[in-house]
């Protein structure tokens, strides 16, 4: 038993860590083909790294109304973002799954939203204020989604531990395959857009303030604080696109500790997120930003999604 908990905790560190150092990698891959289909050269795939070694090296600067809450929220985020790495399976399945289940994971996040929440509107900015907002706005129908579509998947493998729900399809393979699958799947990946501020919900690129959620709760930070807030989002995608990968379709990932496992999981994963990524370019590239008054629609028909895949699992 002590073994199997120092194994478990001994890779869900290596696979923390792991998350942390590609986040950036799949950053800069996305930004990079959205050039190339805009006909543009693009930055390097390194330029995320760049910037986040630029920032680390400078001094942050805050407003003098801003409270500890400004201060504290760029910690608060990398360390709720860490925790979660540490239960979500990313090349295998050993990890700290038997700390929480898929309820403790959303809601982890949902804490490094209400901080960042909180962080916009304390210095008192307009734009701070707005983009706060405009992000509760959102996650009031995302995470109800998150959670369905999760629990479909639960439902279908008997545990809410994501770790067991992988381990669970991987080995039972093609028999678990359900139409709830794919309906929790498509639900899933709009929730994936929203929490992450993409497009259509939002576009990570642009400091428009009449459109902006996202990027209008960080416009107060700056040098090491912004390099935090930044590295936080960057492996929260990454996150997401795990729990996508590895708790709808975990085909390929290591279930045993053998060297052919764990090199198998690796390469799973790798071409898993490169798909995720690759989608999220094209849609981003093929779409424009949604106006803000027809946001609740896209997330009310990915919640109905969500709740057909938990109907659809006790009707067939």
């Amino acid at each position: 038993m002590v073994q199997d908990v120092l194994l478990n905790s001994l890779f869900a560190a290596l696979q923390a860590v792991t998350m942390f150092a590609l986040s950036p990698l799949i950053i800069g891959i996305i930004r990079k083909v959205k050039a190339w289909f805009q006909s543009r050269k693009g930055s390097s795939i390194w330029q995320p790294y760049y910037d986040l070694a630029k920032l680390l090296r400078k001094d942050s600067t805050m407003s003098k109304d801003a409270s500890w809450i400004s201060r504290a929220t760029p910690y608060i985020a990398i360390a709720s973002v860490g925790v979660v790495a540490l239960m979500v399976p990313f090349f295998t399945t050993y990890s700290l799954g038997f700390v929480g289940d898929l309820i403790v994971v959303v809601y982890l996040l949902a804490l490094f939203r209400f901080f960042m929440v909180l962080a916009g509107m304390d210095a008192g900015s307009t734009f701070g204020g707005m983009g706060s907002s405009r992000e509760m706005m959102v996650s009031s129908i995302v995470e109800p989604t998150m959670l369905l579509a999760i629990f479909t998947m639960a439902l279908i493998t008997g545990t809410t531990t994501l770790s067991s729900i992988s381990y669970s399809l991987a080995v039972t393979g093609p028999d678990l395959v359900r139409p709830a699958l794919f309906l929790a799947l498509a639900a899933f990946f709009i929730s994936l857009l929203a929490e992450n501020a993409r497009v259509p919900v939002d576009n990570p690129a642009t400091h428009l303030e009449l459109t902006m959620i996202h990027e209008g709760m960080l416009l107060e930070y700056s040098g090491k604080q912004l390099a935090l807030m930044e590295w936080a989002s960057w492996t929260k995608f990454l996150l997401f696109s795990a729990i996508l990968a590895n708790v709808f379709f975990p085909w390929g990932i290591a279930t045993d500790l053998s060297a052919l496992g764990m090199a198998v999981g690796v390469i799973a994963i790798i071409a898993k997120v490169l798909v995720i990524a690759l989608a999220v370019a094209l849609i981003e590239s093929g779409t424009s930003k949604m106006r803000l008054f027809r946001l609740p629609n896209l997330l009310t028909e990915s919640f109905t999604l969500a709740l057909l895949a938990v109907m659809s699992f006790y009707i067939l």
